[in-house]
């Protein structure tokens, strides 16, 4: 019996172990997408989009 409790704390720390040193997703790195002009905006600048 303690053997086998033994055994599977052993188990257990092993994987929270391996779990911890697991890498992380990479990180999103694309710019937000631009923000739209308004009417008045693109009055003033001449410019239509």
């Amino acid at each position: 019996m303690l053997t086998r409790l033994t055994r599977g704390l052993i188990a257990a720390g092993l994987t929270l172990t391996i779990a911890a040193c697991a890498t992380a997703p990479a990180a999103d790195l694309t710019p937000p997408p631009a923000k739209a002009m308004d009417a008045k905006t693109q009055l003033e600048s001449g410019r239509k989009y």
